[in-house]
């Protein structure tokens, strides 16, 4: 097992708080959180059936209009950017194809998995600085009661706020950074994100 540092340092979690809350500003603590753990754990959960991941990819793409997606193709997830988030949009203007993107995340998703109490330990002292910046977050005493719930029960996934969602209709795919780095960033524009 490869070990990991959980330490976090309390400039790095105010940057990425001020950044999201600044592109995001309907972001709740759930969204903040599902950021921070997607970097850290990648995808939510492994793919162990590729036509059923396809599926999926096939509707939302079919359902997503371009008017309705972030105007980026990519952006870090979390503190450490050890994940990157791609737009289906990357996929619906022709600049990847479905193929990459689905073979991209299904290898992300399968790739070494971290234990869920690592994540735990780094949530700790990653939330301990967000109550000490205080944001003017809605629900946030219920969201981290909801996160502590989901963790105590040894999980850690979770949806987007359905403030976020209504937002701004969040559509992509989790590629870990070096597959995205090789495989899909030499095919995009360069981000103007942080």
């Amino acid at each position: 097992m490869v070990m990991c540092s959980v330490f976090v340092q309390a400039q790095e979690v105010e940057g990425f708080v001020t950044w999201q809350l600044e592109t995001y500003p309907k972001s709740r603590l759930l969204d903040l959180y599902k950021s921070c753990f997607q970097d850290f754990m990648g995808a939510e959960h492994l793919v162990g059936d590729r036509q059923r991941a396809k599926v999926y990819l096939d509707e939302e793409l079919e359902t997503a209009t371009l008017d309705e997606l972030q105007p980026w193709y990519f952006e870090p997830c979390g503190i450490d950017g050890r994940y990157v988030r791609v737009s289906l949009r990357a996929v619906k203007e022709g600049l990847i194809t479905e193929e990459q993107l689905l073979d991209t995340f299904v290898r992300s998703a399968n790739g070494d998995r971290r234990p869920v109490e690592t994540w735990r330990a780094r949530w700790q002292d990653i939330i301990a600085i967000i109550d000490q910046m205080a944001p003017n977050l809605p629900h946030y005493a219920e969201d981290r009661q909801f996160i502590d719930d989901i963790l105590d029960t040894g999980k850690y996934a979770i949806s987007h706020s359905p403030d976020y969602r209504d937002a701004y209709h969040p559509h992509y795919r989790i590629v870990e950074e070096s597959i995205f780095d090789q495989e899909i960033a030499p095919y995009l524009p360069p981000s103007t994100m942080h």
